[in-house]
């Protein structure tokens, strides 16, 4: 007899649950405090995602989807009524300012490299760099110290900045990073979750990987600098042309947009 699809589901989310508890554990989340988030997230989706002709499911119907009682059900909702909204996808202002020296012609020299920028002044600057990708809330100097201690920018002998990679990567395990790794792992969930559920005549969302499972250990470090030189190409040409597609920072409030872009990522085990 074939294996039930939902014994199929529960083996693969056995799987990618095992990373994230790891995730959990390291921080101190315990299992009751995971399983009252994941209570509450059953909820919020049930009552957003299965409602019927496009209105919210009601406590009935979400206590039919998720199991639980009507009581929790409601418990559960007065609960989201009153926390915030999760974190929405994260894209940092210091990736954003990085892509946008790279790019802007106003920031780069003769040869179409990033340019040293001074700090402030006239013409191109690092606040003028802030204000034109979108980041002008930011302080010029916070935004640097970060980009200066992830080894993106560097200050030279005659006090400009420069810009000595594309994007940036936090090193420290932080907020940040684990703000970085929820979108990661929800840009992943979601692009999944369009290619089981769509319609037929929908097109699937790209999805691919290159795995080998008899790979020499010791071709570890060729691989490794082969990754970062072919990814990195590679992210840089999207960039490119991400940026050439986008809305300018003057219109982004007005002007129809979608998030969109790809990703890449080494995989070991």
């Amino acid at each position: 007899m074939e294996p039930s699809p939902t014994r199929h589901v529960l083996a693969s989310t056995r799987q990618w649950l095992s990373p994230l508890i790891q995730v959990l554990i390291h921080y101190g989340v315990s299992w009751r405090e995971f399983a009252d988030l994941t209570k509450l997230v059953y909820v919020d989706v049930a009552t957003r995602k299965f409602g019927k002709r496009n209105r919210p499911a009601n406590v009935s119907r979400t206590a039919v989807l998720t199991g639980l009682a009507r009581r929790d059900v409601r418990k559960q909702r007065g609960r989201l009524e009153a926390v915030s909204e999760p974190l929405p996808a994260y894209l940092t202002k210091a990736s954003l300012v990085l892509s946008a020296w790279h790019l802007d012609p106003r920031f780069l020299d003769s040869d179409g490299k990033p340019a040293p920028l001074p700090l402030e002044g006239d013409g191109a600057s690092v606040a003028s760099l802030l204000r034109a990708c979108g980041a002008g809330d930011v302080r010029p100097s916070t935004l640097l110290g970060e980009l200066r201690r992830a080894g993106a920018v560097r200050k030279r002998a005659d006090g400009r900045l420069e810009a000595v990679q594309r994007f940036y990567i936090p090193h420290a395990i932080n907020a940040e990073l684990i703000r970085l790794w929820g979108t990661v792992l929800s840009d992943v969930g979601t692009t999944y979750l369009h290619n089981l559920t769509r319609k037929v005549r929908t097109p699937s969302r790209f999805e691919r990987a290159a795995l080998n499972d008899r790979v020499r250990v010791e071709s570890l470090p060729a691989f490794r600098a082969f990754l970062d030189q072919e990814g990195q190409a590679f992210l840089e040409r999207l960039d490119a042309w991400l940026s050439a597609n986008a809305v300018p920072a003057r219109d982004a409030g007005t002007a129809p947009t979608v998030r969109l872009g790809a990703g890449v990522y080494h995989i070991q085990d």
